[in-house]
């Protein structure tokens, strides 16, 4: 396969690397001292004492995902498909991301179809992007309508649909305390949106596993 290499340009904030401004290491090693007092416990027995920097250089890899751009993953396209334009499916992406109200995890699955128009892109972008979305701090909600959107911006399918199930800590560990509890999101477009019978094909072929 010839790889068709496009220039992305951006039409939407999702779609960029979100502009930043991080403190310093130290001052975010701070921080987390401040909680460890808060929560009662001593910053300066032997079990805490390295736990600010450890928590800064986990929060740096689980929320890296403010160093990347979407649109860019999906910059490189495929052309030579033999003619192939019906439904493609990355199916059981999981995934981990944080609520972005109480900064607990958000744990799940995503599934991504979309109808190719004349290209196709490599099915490992399909799931980067997922993880560059879920490595920010997320509502389910709207990182569903972030993957399909990218997607169908970038690649300008003929439609995409997205499904994403997950428990979310926050109920499971505070408030109601409902634990294997889950909540399952999804958005569509083109095809997908105007087409009840492609929803149902894609919600069975996630299901099954196979065509409708």
């Amino acid at each position: 396969m010839d790889a068709v290499i496009k220039k992305i340009m951006p039409r939407s904030e999702y779609m960029e690397k979100p502009v930043t401004h991080r403190p310093s290491q130290a001052e975010a090693e701070a921080a987390v001292l401040t909680l460890l007092r808060w929560t009662g416990d001593n910053p300066d027995r032997e079990g805490l004492k390295d736990t600010p920097k450890r928590v800064a250089k986990a929060f740096r890899e689980m929320f890296n995902g403010y160093d990347m751009c979407p649109a860019e993953e999906l910059g490189r396209t495929f052309e030579e498909v033999a003619g192939y334009d019906d439904m493609v499916i990355v199916k059981d992406i999981h995934f981990h991301s944080h609520c972005e109200h109480h900064m607990v995890p958000i744990i799940g699955r995503a599934h991504v179809g979309y109808l190719p128009d004349r290209k196709v892109v490599g099915l490992s972008k399909i799931a980067r992007v997922v993880d560059i979305f879920a490595h920010r701090l997320q509502t389910q909600e709207a990182m569903t309508a972030q993957i399909a959107a990218v997607i169908q911006d970038v690649l300008n399918p003929r439609g995409v649909a997205v499904m994403v199930d997950a428990e979310h800590m926050c109920m499971a560990m505070r408030g109601i305390r409902k634990q294997g509890s889950t909540t399952l999101t999804s958005t569509f477009t083109g095809a997908f949106k105007d087409s009840p019978e492609e929803q149902v094909r894609f919600v069975t072929m996630v299901r099954n596993g196979l065509s409708a």
